[in-house]
């Protein structure tokens, strides 16, 4: 059973478009104090986009998404948001769920996963020019 179970990718933007990713927690993921949002594009390492401590208290954005990107999310849900606004192509990726501890400002998994935090399958978000 998926733990992490992103949805609202899937789709082709213009440019200057807006979307929002949900990503859904269930399982054991329910004891975690972190979500967030990761995005990897072909041949690029996989960067931070977004994430939230539990109680939304903190926030930290990658620099190419701040002021246009804002996480949020729904504790009784279990559920964490990515509204994007102002897209561009170069926002194309695919877009990861994690969940996990909050340390600085990103989100890392327990020292038996070498620290990996949980993963969602991944969500196709593509922006054309």
């Amino acid at each position: 059973q998926r733990e992490l179970v992103e949805s609202g990718g899937g789709l082709v933007l213009q440019a200057g478009g807006s979307l929002r990713l949900s990503c859904a927690a269930s399982g054991s993921i329910l004891s975690i104090n972190a979500m967030g949002w990761y995005r990897q594009a072909p041949g690029k390492q996989r960067e931070l986009v977004a994430v939230i401590s539990t109680g939304g208290i903190s926030t930290n954005y990658g620099d190419s998404v701040k002021g246009r990107f804002t996480i949020s999310r729904d504790n009784a849900k279990n559920t964490v948001y990515l509204q994007m606004n102002s897209l561009k192509p170069e926002d194309s990726a695919r877009y990861f769920c994690a969940a996990g501890t909050w340390v600085t400002g990103t989100i890392k998994g327990p020292a038996q996963t070498g620290f990996d935090p949980h993963w969602g399958q991944g969500t196709q978000v593509t922006v054309s020019s």
